[in-house]
């Protein structure tokens, strides 16, 4: 291939991006594969393929920038890579998110050199991907199609609050990623804010919450300087006014096909896996849906470039792949092991069903009995207590589970928990967890060693989600019974009045799985996670902790037939079986 870096494109107000250019060393035009994102071009290109073999997500050299794609694949199958670094990073100029047309301009740039024939598509996963769809709304009539895979967030950029920050419970991947950034981050000594951000400011640095957080509380006193972007989570901790119509507007100027996903491990890092599916959820083009295994893809990326290439093969080169005449979702079945696949999202055959919390920790169909049959002591709550990060690292939760499955369950899409509870204080975040526990071929008996559920049994946690008590309010417009849509803006968030039992309803992060029979499904409501590293650091970076209450708060979750709290899962049938 012709290798050229550190060419220096200027856009139309004369910033000038450093780009880097990999194509066919033959003469002829080709289609273009442009990719852009604030992680470091240098880092994305054949060489580093060369010096490092594929890294699976559980190895030390796993280093989750490297997402460009790979260029020798690309090149050898007919296409130019270009890989371009925005403005306000790496060696481009410039500040970062001072401009709406760089990715109009580049494209512009791209068509005009002898090597383009006139054809653009995009690649690169993650921070790569969140430019795909900057650029579609840009709109440049030679970007025929995209492929953002792992999609950032929908809602309110790259970084929107809504899906980086489900339920507005604060997560520290900004704080983590940012030991990668590449952005100009200028220091000095800090002055006072303009206008309403100083007040933000001394709001942020009066957080009892964020204080114990000493790594957080860091970044704080710099006043945006470094660490913007969890910078920015602390001190506006909402959604700001006007993002869902804006993208809202944003969704109706993407036209070119897209194909979008993730993987089930994005529900700890939430913004990829929501993103995708809100995209595909909203924006009216040709589209397809893939959302992968549990394994994060390795490091280069070069997974699904197969996929990739059908995609622009068809797209870009006229070639008929047979892509589009397949099913415009599919996904990896945990549990069967298997790729399954659908004609929506949510996929239209779902049940939704609801499976009521109950005591002695079950999880059943049945919904629980009126009071006139069961008596005022069925109405008393479960309760649990935690105590703040500062004083330990014991998680406290309620645990709910099935009784061991009769026959294979298969759950495929997002979920909904309803819950009923009361806290004595006037905030705590909720988190909740979905597992698959099992298999137990044990029974329960008064006999001794039968009288408990086997704590040795296997279980994976699968997804989990988030709502900040706070935060409650509903958007029921947007909602849906498998999605509760919170409103999340400044003029929403209201305290709990303690000692009142409050409806929450919370979204749990979709998931694809099969419990098998003999396993059992488990709920687990918890309002407290744990740093995996000293320094308040984590082992993985995309496996966040949480902004959690400084304070102990008692936890009280009802569940009797006036206040039904349950889960609702997306149950797909079985051929000849019932749902659940």
């Amino acid at each position: 291939m012709i290798e050229e870096r550190d060419l220096s494109v200027a856009m139309r107000d004369g910033t000038r991006l450093a780009v880097d250019v990999y194509r066919p060393d033959e003469p002829g035009r080709y289609p273009v594969l442009y990719a852009c994102s604030l992680h470091n071009k240098d880092i994305q290109g054949p060489d580093v393929f060369d010096a490092i073999p594929p890294q699976p997500a559980f190895a030390p050299l796993w280093f989750g920038p490297i997402e460009a794609g790979d260029t020798r694949r690309f090149v050898a199958n007919g296409y130019v890579h270009v890989i371009a670094q925005p403005r306000g990073s790496a060696k481009s100029e410039g500040h970062y998110g001072e401009e709406d047309t760089d990715h109009y301009d580049m494209i512009e740039w791209i068509t005009r050199q002898p090597w383009c024939d006139g054809n653009v598509g995009m690649v690169g996963i993650s921070g790569y991907a969140g430019e795909q769809w900057r650029a579609a709304a840009q709109g440049h009539p030679a970007l025929k199609a995209i492929f953002p895979y792992d999609a950032c967030s929908a809602y309110g950029g790259m970084f929107g609050f809504r899906d980086f920050h489900p339920g507005g419970v604060l997560h520290t991947f900004p704080y983590l990623l940012d030991v990668f950034s590449t952005v100009h981050e200028p220091r000095d000594r800090p002055g006072e804010l303009p206008g309403d951000e100083e007040k933000l400011w001394r709001e942020a640095m009066a957080n009892p919450d964020y204080k114990p957080f000493i790594n957080l509380y860091n970044i704080l006193p710099q006043k945006g300087q470094r660490t913007w972007v969890m910078y920015h989570a602390l001190t506006h901790p909402w959604e700001e006014d006007g993002v869902l119509e804006q993208a809202e507007e944003m969704f109706t100027k993407i036209r070119v096909p897209f194909y979008t996903g993730s993987g089930a491990y994005a529900y700890t890092y939430k913004l990829h896996w929501l993103g995708a599916q809100h995209y595909f959820r909203n924006v009216e083009a040709p589209k397809k849906l893939i959302f992968t295994g549990p394994a994060h893809v390795e490091r280069p990326f070069h997974q699904y470039h197969d996929e990739i290439l059908r995609w622009y093969d068809h797209w870009l080169k006229g070639v008929d792949t047979g892509i589009m005449d397949e099913p415009p979702v599919r996904y990896w079945l945990m549990g069967s092991n298997e790729w399954r696949t659908g004609e929506d999202w949510p996929l239209p055959e779902t049940e939704w069903t609801p499976f009521y919390l109950a005591d002695w920790g079950t999880l059943t169909t049945q919904p629980p009995r009126p009071a006139a049959e069961t008596g005022e002591a069925a109405r008393q709550p479960d309760v649990f207590t935690q105590m703040p990060l500062t004083r330990t690292t014991t998680v406290e939760r309620l645990r709910y589970l099935t009784e061991p499955l009769p026959h294979d369950v298969t759950v495929v899409g997002p979920i909904s928990l309803t819950l009923y509870a009361e806290i004595d204080e006037s905030d705590t975040n909720w988190i909740i967890v979905l597992k698959d526990v099992g298999p137990d071929v044990s029974v329960r008996t008064a006999r001794e060693g039968e009288r408990d559920i086997p704590a040795d049994l296997p279980e994976r946690e699968l997804t989990r989600g988030w709502l900040k008590a706070s935060y409650r309010a509903l958007d029921e417009e947007r909602s849906t019974p498998w999605e509760p849509f919170h409103k999340l803006t400044r003029d929403a968030i209201a305290p709990v009045v303690p000692g009142e039992v409050v409806e929450y309803r919370i979204h749990v992060l979709a998931t694809a799985n099969t419990f098998k029979a003999g396993h059992r499904i488990c709920l687990e409501i918890t309002s407290m996670d744990v740093p995996t590293g000293t320094g308040a650091m984590t082992g993985v970076e995309y496996i966040p902790y949480h902004v959690t209450s400084s304070q102990t708060v008692t936890h009280r979750v009802y569940h009797d037939a006036d206040r039904p709290s349950h889960l609702l899962l997306p149950v797909i049938p079985q051929r000849g079986r019932p749902a659940a």
